[in-house]
């Protein structure tokens, strides 16, 4: 009888054991383990980065984080740390946690556009996904994959068509480098390839004569017009007398930022400078937009060769066929500039 209490003491001492454990596992995993206020939490989770860091990052934002270390160990993430951008939902337990941090790796907006040069196109791409300024601008410089893809240190800018693009945060700088490269040949279609031979220039001349383009006017509807003034003067071999083109030169040079360009600096002795050579710069002074690029391919047909700004409709410019007539727009506008100031 004696030994028939101490086998259900110890029975029942087991199944209090037992329904603890049950109790802690169930705790453990099921019940909502998440510490912020707001609807979400972002994670970002380094490529290099060990369960270590992950747990430093992700343990404010939790009730308990031992539970979470042991959930992690049994499904054996803690040994498998996944890099990316992670989003951890309030009310989430630890098995919810674990799982996102598995497989759900985010997919980030990239968007630039107006960046002059590799460098300033890599800080904003530095911005937004985990590759730091100095790997990208390495990876958009490297000369084997220039030659490889046709692109020169000049023309290298030309490959990044300003848009918004899908990315993984965790992308390396060589990936975004080399899906840049599939989106440029992705918008170079059949159709626009064909718009550039019908007007004469390479891919090359039209992104640089876009880049003119999107300086001369932020007017998206005059640019087909402004384009037209550059290819009649093309057609024509005459300069293009850009001045957007020697702000770069100088820029480029030595590296000032002109407020107004004068008399001087039209003699600058650059490829740039479109007030000595003919044709269009050896790349582009800036990175155009799309809007830019389709204007060039689809540029107004009329006979005017020159523009200055309007005095009438702000922002927009006066055309002229005529040399005589550009200068008496040219003189109506400074008379104005003057009256203003």
């Amino acid at each position: 009888m004696y030994i028939k209490k101490i086998l259900v003491v110890v029975s029942l001492l087991g199944l209090i054991v037992c329904a603890f454990f049950a109790y802690y596992i169930y705790n453990a995993i099921f019940v909502t383990n998440t510490a912020f206020e707001n609807d979400k939490a972002i994670i970002y989770i380094n490529s290099d980065a060990t369960f270590a860091n992950v747990l430093e990052d992700i343990a404010p934002l939790l009730r308990d984080a031992e539970t979470f270390v042991s959930v992690a160990n049994k499904k054996k993430y803690s040994t498998n740390v996944k890099p990316g951008k992670y989003e951890i939902i309030k009310g989430m337990n630890n098995n919810d946690i674990v799982n996102t941090l598995r497989v759900n790796n985010l997919p980030v907006k990239v968007s630039f556009n107006n960046q002059e040069d590799l460098e300033s196109l890599a800080g904003r791409v530095a911005t937004q996904i985990e590759a730091d300024s100095i790997t990208l601008v390495k990876a958009f410089q490297d000369s084997d994959f220039l030659k490889k893809s046709g692109f020169n240190t000049d023309t290298a800018l030309g490959m990044y068509i300003a848009n918004s693009y899908e990315f993984f945060w965790n992308t390396s700088a060589e990936e975004f480098r080399d899906r840049m490269y599939k989106e440029y040949n992705r918008f170079w279609s059949e159709e626009r390839v064909e718009k550039a031979k019908k007007i004469g220039l390479s891919k090359d001349e039209v992104l640089s004569l876009a880049a003119i383009v999107q300086k001369e006017t932020v007017k998206i509807d005059e640019r087909p017009r402004v384009a037209g003034v550059y290819m009649n003067r093309i057609d024509k071999r005459m300069l293009l007398q850009a001045d957007p083109t020697v702000v770069y030169a100088v820029k480029k040079d030595s590296g000032k930022q002109l407020k107004r360009v004068l008399f001087e600096h039209l003699k600058i002795s650059s490829p740039y400078n479109t007030y000595i050579h003919i044709g269009v710069p050896p790349g582009p002074i800036t990175m155009p937009d799309i809007s830019a690029i389709d204007a060039v391919l689809n540029y107004e047909k009329h006979d005017f060769l020159y523009f200055v700004a309007s005095t009438k409709n702000m922002g927009y410019h006066q055309f002229a066929k005529t040399l005589s007539q550009h200068n008496r727009n040219a003189e109506a506008y400074r008379r104005w500039v003057a009256k203003i100031h």
